[in-house]
């Protein structure tokens, strides 16, 4: 059963932000998990979220306990019942956030994705980007989540595996995750065109080799990892096939691999933060 005992929400004090607190306290509930409340200031050179401060010729220990107090007064009520603390620093939002997962056994990090800093990478903000590919915990993040109108606790969870060797694992974990949140988990896999000529019959009938190919590969995988999840193999542009079938699912989360965002050419990493911005719902990376 996956372990999720201490969650890190970043907290900039944006609407996404304060949308993104129920998804925190669901699943804080759900594995009694303790949550860390983690504001960061940012240098002055940098771009400050909305709603967050920036300070100059002030020293950062006087910075940090004024942000503290702030934390302190907000979502009081949004995350009653949780154990609770909340955190503040000062530097780069990123590295500090990173930083702190590793060094205090956090094993969820819940974060909305959205740009504000001067750089963004793949129309997701540059923090996100940064934090998705460094922290080794998984990751939890909603895109716009004033659209994003899934349930606190999911009712179906889409797990998009794309076929190596991690794949199993992550199978494994979706299961168990659905298993805990009570919710249905199916398995997708999608198979790029081979072709712009599918409407030929050469063309489709080799189309589907492929696909019955990866199916086989997929359903082998997956008893490897004794889930009993039903699975569908798709045709089309991954991370736009993704995003089409969460929708046509109803799904309330999507699941990918941690691997994929890591990997320098991991198979799913050119589509990832495509999923991530295009998801009808929030998207938690393993």
């Amino acid at each position: 059963m996956p372990t999720i005992k201490h969650i890190l929400f970043p907290f900039d004090f944006s609407q996404q932000a304060l949308r993104a607190a129920p998804f925190v306290q669901a699943v804080a509930n759900r594995f009694e998990a303790r949550v860390t409340l983690f504001g960061v200031i940012p240098p002055v050179w940098d771009v400050a979220p909305m709603g967050m401060p920036v300070m100059a010729g002030i020293e950062s220990e006087a910075i940090e306990r004024d942000l503290e107090c702030r934390l302190g007064r907000v979502l009081t009520k949004d995350l009653a019942g949780t154990s609770l603390a909340r955190v503040a620093a000062f530097g780069d939002p990123a590295v500090k956030i990173v930083e702190f997962a590793h060094n205090h056994a956090v094993d969820l990090i819940m974060m909305p994705t959205h740009g504000c800093g001067l750089f963004r990478s793949l129309l997701i903000g540059s923090v996100t980007a940064k934090v998705l590919h460094d922290a080794r915990c998984l990751v939890w993040t909603a895109t716009h989540a004033e659209e994003q109108r899934s349930p606190e606790v999911p009712r179906t969870i889409l797990c998009a595996v794309d076929g190596s060797d991690r794949s199993a694992a992550q199978m494994k974990w979706g299961a168990e995750f659905g298993q805990k949140m009570g919710a249905q988990v199916k398995l997708l896999h999608v198979v790029p065109p081979i072709s712009d000529w599918l409407g030929l019959e050469t063309e489709r009938e080799l189309q589907e080799e492929v696909r019955e190919e990866a199916r086989a590969k997929i359903e082998a995988l997956r008893q490897s990892a004794f889930v009993d999840i039903p699975l569908r193999v798709a045709v089309g542009h991954v991370a736009t096939t993704v995003t089409e079938e969460a929708r046509q699912e109803g799904a309330d989360l999507v699941v990918i691999g941690r691997g994929s965002l890591q990997s320098p050419l991991g198979r799913l990493r050119t589509h990832a933060y495509g999923i991530i911005q295009g998801s009808p719902c929030p998207v938690v990376s393993v």
